[in-house]
C-alpha cells in the first residue's frame, strides 16, 4: 500500500497524474463545426504552413468521436448535449434523456414537449458548477438560444424551440430553469429577439418582455459593444448582452461595417471579470459559432475569419487568466468542437499559395486544371447550393463575386444540396492547465463531461 502510494506521488510529482478537483476554473471553448480541416485551413490562412494558432499551443490534444444517438452525423444540439452531460441523445434534442424524441415546435416557435412521457432532464455541467457555488456563464457569437448555449442552460426536446429556450435562463419567470438557481451569472450574444414581444419587434408570442425581466431581476444589461464596454465588471454580479437580434454579424462583416458589437474577445475577457470575482471559481462556456455557419453556407473566406476570432478569444482568454491564476494553476481550458464539414484542402497547391485561391503548381506555379482544362480552388466542399452542371475556369482575384478571393466567394461543391451539411468525422480536442492530463487519445464525446466534472471535483 505503502509502496503504491509513492509511486502514485511521484507520477503526481511529474506532471502525469493530476488529483480529481485540482481545477476550480474551467473555460470551455467551443467552435462550432471546427473541424480538422477548418482547423489547418486557418492556420495557413492566418500564419501560413509553419504558424500556430493560439489554440495548438496547448499541451494536450485529443480526437474526439462525435456520432448522436441516433445519426452517423451529429446536428449540433446532441454534440454540445453529450459534452455538457455526458448523454448520447437524439438529433435536435437538447440536453434531455437519450430516450427523447425531438418535436419540432408550433409555428410560433413555442415547444411541442409533452409535459411527461417524452425523456427527462439530465443535469449540465453548469448547473453542476452552480450546485457547487461557483459563478457560471454562457458566451457565443450565436443567438443566446442557439443549439450550443443552449445544451449548457436548457433541457428541451427540440432546439428551435427557442422562446421556451430563453424563458428556462431568466430568474423566477415561467418557465425558468430551477437548477440554475439565482440564475447564469453571465449570458452574452445575440438572439435579442426570442426575449422580446412581437409588439416590440421580437418574436414572443406571449407578450413578455425578458429583457426588462433580466434587469428587474439585477442584471447588468448591454445592447451594443459600447454599452458592454461601460460596465464595470468590479461593481457587476450579473451581466446579460444582446448584441444583436438575430446572430451576432460575422467578424469580417463586423470588422469592416465598423458595427457597434463587441468581439468574442472582449465579450470573453469581460465574462471572465465578472466570473472570476467567486472565490469557489467558476465554469464558462465560450462559442465560436458562425465558424459553422459560413461554412454551411460554403463561404470558406467568413468561416475561417471567424475561426481565428476564435482564437483571438482563446488567446484573451489565456493572457487574461494569467494574470488571475498564474500558470493556470487552478484553471482547465479546454478547447474543441462539436462536428465537422466538409470542406476540405485538394489538390497539390505550392506551399504558400494563398489558401482560398485557386490552386497552383508545386512545381512551377501555373494553375493546376481539372480533367476539363478548369482551374479549381484548394478549399471544396463535399456537398452545399453551388454544384456547377459545368465547370468552368475559377478566376484569381478579388475584383468581384466571381471571383476566388472575393469576400462573398462561395467555394464549389461535388453534391448539389440547399445547404451544406456537417461531416461525421472526428473532431479536434485541446487542453491545458489544471486537470487537463486525461484529455488525449482517441474518446467519445461524452467522456469529455467525466474528466471536466472530475477535473473540477463536482
Amino acid at each position: 500500500m505503502i509502496k503504491k502510494t509513492l509511486i502514485a506521488a511521484l507520477l503526481c510529482a511529474a506532471g502525469t497524474v493530476h488529483a480529481a478537483g485540482e481545477a476550480k476554473n474551467v473555460i470551455f471553448f467551443l467552435g462550432d463545426g471546427m473541424g480538422p480541416t477548418t482547423v489547418t485551413a486557418a492556420r495557413i490562412y492566418k500564419y501560413g504552413e509553419t504558424g500556430a494558432l493560439n489554440m495548438e499551443s496547448l499541451r494536450r490534444t485529443a480526437r474526439i468521436k462525435t456520432f448522436s444517438n441516433d445519426a452517423q452525423t451529429t446536428d449540433s444540439a446532441p454534440s454540445m448535449s453529450a459534452y455538457m452531460t455526458g448523454v448520447k441523445m437524439n438529433n435536435e434534442v437538447l440536453s434531455m434523456s437519450s430516450d427523447t424524441v425531438a418535436k419540432a415546435p408550433a409555428a410560433d416557435g413555442s415547444s411541442t414537449c409533452p409535459a411527461s412521457g417524452n425523456g427527462t432532464p439530465v443535469t449540465t455541467l453548469l448547473e453542476l458548477s452552480k450546485a457547487a457555488g461557483k459563478a457560471v456563464g454562457a458566451v457565443t457569437t450565436t443567438r443566446v438560444t442557439h443549439a450550443t448555449p443552449a445544451a449548457t442552460f436548457a433541457h428541451i426536446c427540440h432546439r428551435d424551440a427557442e422562446n421556451d429556450i430563453a424563458s428556462q435562463a431568466v430568474p423566477g419567470g415561467a418557465g425558468y430553469n430551477g437548477a440554475l438557481k439565482d440564475g447564469l451569472d453571465v449570458l452574452m450574444g445575440g438572439g435579442r429577439r426570442h426575449f422580446l414581444p412581437k409588439a416590440s419587434g421580437g418574436k414572443r408570442t406571449d407578450g413578455r418582455d425578458l429583457v426588462t425581466e433580466f434587469k428587474t431581476a439585477g442584471y447588468a444589461y448591454a445592447d451594443t459593444g459600447t454599452a458592454l464596454a461601460a460596465i464595470d465588471a468590479s461593481k457587476t454580479s450579473k451581466l446579460v448582452g444582446l448584441f444583436h437580434m438575430d446572430h451576432v454579424d460575422y467578424e469580417l462583416d463586423r470588422v469592416k461595417k465598423n458595427l457597434d458589437q463587441p468581439s468574442l474577445a472582449t465579450m470573453t475577457t469581460k465574462a471572465l471579470d465578472v466570473l472570476a470575482k467567486n472565490q469557489k471559481g467558476f465554469f464558462l462556456m465560450v462559442e465560436g459559432g458562425r465558424i459553422d455557419h459560413a461554412l454551411h453556407g460554403t463561404n470558406a473566406k467568413r468561416a475561417l475569419e471567424d475561426a481565428i476570432a476564435f482564437d483571438d478569444a482563446i488567446k484573451a482568454a489565456l493572457d487574461a487568466m494569467q494574470v488571475k491564476d498564474p500558470g493556470l494553476k487552478n484553471t482547465l481550458i479546454v478547447v474543441t468542437a462539436d462536428h465537422d464539414h466538409t470542406m476540405t484542402i485538394n489538390g497539390y497547391s505550392k506551399r504558400g499559395n494563398p489558401i482560398l485561391d485557386i490552386s497552383r503548381s508545386y512545381k512551377d506555379n501555373t494553375p493546376n486544371l481539372d480533367a476539363d482544362g478548369n482551374t479549381y480552388t484548394t478549399l471544396v466542399f463535399g456537398n452545399g447550393p453551388t454544384r456547377k452542371d459545368v465547370r468552368s475556369s475559377i478566376v484569381s482575384g478579388s475584383a468581384d463575386a466571381t471571383q476566388a478571393l472575393h469576400d462573398d466567394y462561395l467555394q464549389e461543391t461535388a453534391v448539389r444540396m440547399g445547404s451544406e451539411t456537417h461531416g461525421g468525422g472526428d473532431v479536434m480536442l485541446m487542453s491545458t492547465g489544471a486537470g487537463n492530463a486525461s484529455f488525449k487519445g482517441t474518446m467519445d464525446n461524452t467522456k469529455v463531461f467525466g474528466l471536466v466534472r472530475g477535473a473540477l471535483g463536482l
